[in-house]
């Protein structure tokens, strides 16, 4: 019997749920407590099946993405799994670009995942866009070199009273940036106010300007026996943090400098441009390290250039190689940037730029300048036209994603 694709049905989810436990080892859950089957829906998913038996998964979760200022329909592509036994067979190959097609026609231009293994979802034209940066600071080495502290006044609240100026912050914080979800409540509580993934009671702190508006937010953990000091062996754990401005962010970081007894404070999901390594007096004690962040796709080359915010005027053509899983982005396509807004269509003659798929969402997120991708080998173009895309797809702030899915 040939392996058919389709969505699963609601009386299959718990196949989905088998299937995804056995495939992440349990990290997922085993059973009713699955992740995977409480935050997906039938009509979201794109399975292989061998007769009844469902032996492939793939999700893809609607969301919406900032893309340097604008708002972009992403697909978060979860759930991605095969049985041992069906592996080596091209399975998620034939779902994915099932998947993609359905992206487009669903009006999603981009997809989003965290990778498992990276060479798999490199073969499929995924790039890494961003970084997760980690800090490991003690509170004594918690200080600016320049001695401001900040002006704002920080508050410490319940999280049922700090949830919404932390979602106003956030709104106003992600405003121009890229990568970021948008938050509706289940993302906030399965992510930064996840109880059941917290390592001890969930904090939030608020700051405030001297107006009383809320300009920034922190939420944490506080536990102790997590160092070995006599006196000082708690520590915090940031689950993130938002500012309005560098005022706010100096006086968050003060008021975390003021658990005494705190001898460790951790951030794993800061972004690659947070600003503490220019501010903090002793930079080196923050023993920062990047690990391996966000992996974005583009699906739809046109309609995700026509949706990304602009921040130059300007023109490129821009040249895409084959693409097997989404062919209608291989060809010449013209950008037309005129204020804040570009208009993408079919282009003639040579194109000024050569590059993948890849590469684009390197380009497209601002992750990459045309003249790195160029200078790596992974794009084509004279000097004049890189130079040109440089200040095109130039973004004020680096691409990140603190939310997991």
């Amino acid at each position: 019997m040939p392996i058919e694709l389709r969505p699963v049905r609601a009386e299959e989810f718990d196949q989905l749920g088998q299937l995804t436990s056995y495939a992440y080892g349990g990290n997922f859950g085993d059973g009713a407590e699955n992740t995977v089957t409480a935050t997906t829906r039938p009509e979201w998913t794109m399975c292989a099946f061998d007769g009844p038996r469902l032996v492939a998964s793939y999700s893809t979760i609607p969301f919406t993405m900032r893309a340097n200022g604008t708002a972009v329909a992403m697909g978060g592509v979860s759930a991605v799994g095969t049985l041992p036994e069906y592996r080596r067979q091209g399975l998620v190959r034939r779902i994915t670009t099932r998947a993609f097609a359905d992206m487009r026609e669903r009006g999603q231009p981009v997809a989003s995942l965290w990778a498992s293994q990276a060479a798999i979802y490199q073969r499929y034209g995924y790039a890494m866009v961003s970084v997760l940066r980690s800090y490991r600071v003690d509170t004594a080495d918690i200080g600016f070199h320049d001695g401001d502290a900040g002006s704002s006044t920080v508050e410490r609240v319940d999280v049922a009273s700090g949830y919404d100026p932390a979602k106003q912050v956030y709104i106003a914080f992600i405003a121009d940036r890229t990568c970021y979800l948008h938050r509706a409540r289940p993302l906030w509580l399965n992510n930064a106010l996840d109880e059941d993934d917290a390592e001890g009671p969930i904090h939030v702190a608020v700051s405030r300007d001297a107006g009383g508006r809320p300009d920034g937010y922190a939420i944490y953990t506080l536990r102790t026996g997590k160092r070995d000091h006599a006196s000082r062996n708690q520590e915090i754990a940031i689950r993130d943090l938002a500012w309005l401005t560098p005022g706010a962010y100096r006086s968050l970081w003060s008021f975390i400098a003021r658990h005494d007894l705190v001898g460790s404070v951790r951030w794993d999901t800061a972004p690659s441009d947070d600003p503490a390594v220019e501010f903090f007096m002793e930079p080196r004690m923050l023993h920062t390290r990047d690990h391996e962040g966000f992996w974005l796709r583009v699906v739809d080359a046109p309609t995700a250039l026509a949706g990304r915010g602009w921040d130059a005027d300007g023109e490129i053509s821009l040249g895409i190689s084959e693409d097997t899983l989404a062919p209608w982005n291989a060809g010449n396509w013209r950008v037309t940037v005129s204020g804040g807004s570009a208009e993408v269509a079919p282009g003639r003659g040579s194109p000024d730029l050569a590059l993948s798929i890849k590469a684009l969402s390197l380009l497209y997120t601002g992750r990459r300048s045309a003249r790195e991708l160029a200078a790596w080998g992974m794009l084509e173009g004279d000097p004049s036209a890189l130079r040109r895309a440089d200040a095109l797809f130039a973004t004020p702030h680096a691409p990140h994603c603190p939310d997991h899915f």
